[in-house]
């Protein structure tokens, strides 16, 4: 089945590549095999990261931003990732019906996923459905995160250019800066900019990047006013992401910034595998049970010790799998 659906990704189906997602997204049987046969197809697409605090109109601005690239002849995929609910595991999936209006286009392809419990702004699964839609041939994919405010970095790790958006009058405008955010901007977007305060906005985010030592190749990160709901200013914005993507060829830093995701990928699959493995030996109880009953009732093992033992004994045993 993985086989059949792999040709017809790679013939233009779009039906393949909704159910490839679907696959890697879910976990099922398979998955991994897709991952392992779309690889040599990846590494083509540029992989634009849009994040910021709830409010902002991030949806909005995707949208705005692809009708953008497609006026441009550039194919894009969206992966919207939207919060899960920490009660019910569901999640509302309300970028799929706010982007309704690019469904008809073929040279757009849509996902909304639920973040199911991370943190970083992005879902676990999303590092691959990205790679399916770049295996599927879109120029650019872009990834709008749940907008969770101070936790949004993990987007860095997968993004060739990360989008930070903002808006005036929500009481403290940099408040995500803050938490980090201003070192992970590529490009700043102050939206809904037809408000009063967005001059005031836009002069903070410069006197901050200001405080930012940069040297004279480095790239300097735009600050773009723009009225997603009108359009202003969005074709701006698509200008810095294309310079952005020119400037890191250019500078050799797209290859570098290639090997940096895929690192951060693979440690995260590392992570997964090494915490499905040990919650499965505790599970079957055995010596391991011994070990927890000395870190968790006698306290004779501290938990650094504990993770150490626990460590070897996938490694001797080869349960890593």
């Amino acid at each position: 089945m993985v086989e059949e659906l792999f040709r017809k990704l790679m013939s233009g189906d779009r039906r393949a590549a909704a159910r490839l997602i679907s696959l890697v997204e879910n976990d099922e049987p398979g998955a991994v095999e897709a991952i392992r046969m779309l690889h040599r197809h990846t590494g083509r697409a540029h992989v634009v990261g849009i994040t910021g605090p709830p409010g902002a109109g991030k949806s909005t601005l995707v949208t705005a931003l692809t009708r953008e690239l497609r006026s441009r002849d550039l194919t894009v995929g969206i992966v919207a990732v939207d919060p899960t609910s920490p009660f019910t595991g569901g999640a509302l999936l309300g970028d799929r019906v706010r982007m309704q209006e690019l469904a008809t286009d073929k040279g757009v392809f849509i996902r909304s996923m639920g973040s199911r419990g991370s943190l970083g702004g992005v879902a676990r699964a999303t590092n691959d459905v990205v790679n399916v839609l770049d295996a599927f041939g879109k120029d650019m994919v872009l990834v709008e995160t749940v907008g969770a405010g101070q936790v949004e970095v993990d987007i860095v790790r997968l993004a060739h250019t990360s989008v930070v958006v903002t808006m005036p009058g929500a009481g403290d405008e940099i408040q995500a800066i803050k938490a980090g955010i201003l070192e992970i901007g590529d490009i700043f977007v102050v939206n809904k900019a037809d408000r009063e305060e967005s001059a005031r906005t836009a002069l903070e985010l410069s006197l901050m990047l200001e405080l930012s030592p940069r040297g004279p190749e480095e790239w300097c990160p735009p600050i773009i006013k723009t009225v997603a709901v009108s359009g202003e200013g969005v074709g701006e914005l698509a200008e810095a992401v294309l310079r952005h993507q020119d400037y890191l060829r250019e500078h050799g830093l797209r290859e570098r910034k290639e090997k940096e995701r895929l690192t951060a990928e693979m440690l995260e699959i590392i992570n997964q595998k090494v915490s499905v493995a040990v919650r499965r030996l505790i599970r079957e109880g055995g010596p391991l049970q011994d070990l927890m009953h000395k870190v968790l009732e006698t306290r004779e093992i501290d938990p650094h010790t504990g993770a150490d033992l626990i460590m070897q004994r996938l490694l001797e045993n080869g349960e890593l799998r």
